[in-house]
């Protein structure tokens, strides 16, 4: 008999006898068996890992990544994985990806609806209210806008790169004294997560949600981020130009009504809502679609003291204004002359965009805070976000009619 120690130097090449051929069999058969006991323990280690691989968000309106004007696909953050959630019902006001969705598809369509952050309030309610009154729906129907977000918003959520342009608008140590402020040439944004909140209209709060405060709070440029896929805010692009009177925009009126905090605005000749069948009574309501109204933003109006309610013209629009700063204005309303100059900058008080009135001192602008909008009080002026600021020009012009009620 072969000592079982030596079974590895059989010659294999001749025929094996029956005794060998068993003996080598039983020599391999607990390697075999050890080999698939261990299949198993392989396979529940890797599982977790499949579990914990990051999704790829698809995005198929597309875009460019160094425009910035669409962003491309999104990968989700590994630590943001969760099970499928089903839609939001379509009667009610959404949650989740479902409310991110509508707040860009409002936004984009001029209805804005104040900072995109998944939480839909009262200025996501006031902008559905403005969609369906355009379109001919009950005013508090979510049916038809939720429908309308859903196949026009397919992907809520995006990644786009942070640009090398983020350099040269923040400044870390922009101070908070207005007499410092005065020396600087710019009152620039003071993080880049602030210019990339600013940029896709959400704040810093939400950003730090999609991708976490590691992330936000080391930024630089070409570092990938997840936004809501909403056309962005490109600062940039912003000239200083003068926007001078116009034709037909010059023609619209503006209503801004500080007790719902908003502002809308309308053809010159909005459509009547009420018709008089013949012989009756009464005028008798009906749903129609308002195609009068062309927008509607939310703002945050002046203090009840300073509110110069009435009827007003638009008499200049400016975009990245200097601000005087007048301290005894602020407080009482009339000027002093121990003023100071600010300089333009999405950090000014005025934000990025000047739109007087005949009434001096009265605006319509940007603000520094886009996300106190409708919940702090003005000096004495309209205030927007900047991202909806600086759509006016689109919308009207010097000559244009400001009611403020």
């Amino acid at each position: 008999m072969i000592p079982v120690a030596h079974a590895e130097r059989l010659d294999f090449s001749r025929r094996p006898s029956l005794i060998s051929f068993l003996l080598d069999l039983m020599f391999r058969i607990p390697t075999i068996l050890l080999i698939f006991a261990l299949v198993p323990a392989f396979g529940e280690q890797a599982h977790p890992q499949l579990i914990n691989r990051p999704v790829l968000k698809a995005l198929p309106l597309g875009g460019n990544l160094a425009s910035a004007s669409r962003p491309l696909p999104a990968e989700a953050p590994t630590n943001s994985l969760q099970p499928a959630v089903p839609p939001s019902p379509l009667d009610a006001k959404p949650t989740g990806d479902d409310a991110v969705r509508l707040q860009i598809f409002l936004d984009e369509a001029l209805f804005g609806p104040g900072v995109i952050d998944g939480k839909p309030g009262r200025f996501t309610e006031l902008a559905v209210y403005s969609w369906n009154e355009v379109n001919g729906h009950p005013i508090e129907d979510w049916i038809a806008v939720n429908t309308a977000a859903r196949k026009a918003v397919p992907t809520p959520l995006a990644v786009t790169l942070v640009p090398d342009i983020v350099t040269e608008w923040v400044d870390a140590e922009l101070p908070t004294k207005k007499s410092l402020q005065a020396k600087k040439k710019r009152m620039s944004y003071r993080s880049t997560a602030e210019f990339m909140a600013e940029r896709y209209h959400c704040d810093q709060a939400y950003l730090t949600v999609l991708n976490g405060s590691a992330k936000i709070n080391n930024l630089k440029p070409h570092d990938s981020l997840i936004v809501p896929n909403v056309k962005p805010f490109l600062i940039e692009k912003l000239t200083g130009a003068r926007h001078e009177a116009d034709g037909a925009l010059s023609q619209r009126q503006v209503i801004v009504d500080t007790k719902i905090n908003q502002v809308r605005i309308f053809e010159a000749a909005p459509g009547a809502l009420v018709i008089a069948e013949p012989d009756a009574a009464e005028i008798a309501p009906v749903t129609r679609a308002n195609r009068g109204l062309v927008a509607s933003f939310p703002i945050t109006p002046g203090q009840p003291k300073f509110i110069k309610f009435g009827t007003w013209e638009l008499r200049n629009m400016v975009e990245l204004p200097w601000w005087r700063y007048d301290q005894q204005l602020l407080d009482t309303g009339k000027r002093s002359d121990n003023a100071l100059n600010i300089p333009p900058g999405p950090n000014s008080p005025v934000g990025i965009i000047w739109n007087g009135t005949s009434k001096s001192g009265i605006g319509m602008h940007g603000t520094a805070e886009p996300e106190t909008i409708g919940r702090a009080r003005s000096s004495g002026c309209i205030r927007l976000a900047n991202w909806d600021a600086i759509r006016l020009p689109r919308l009207i012009r010097p000559g244009t009619t400001v009611e403020i009620r």
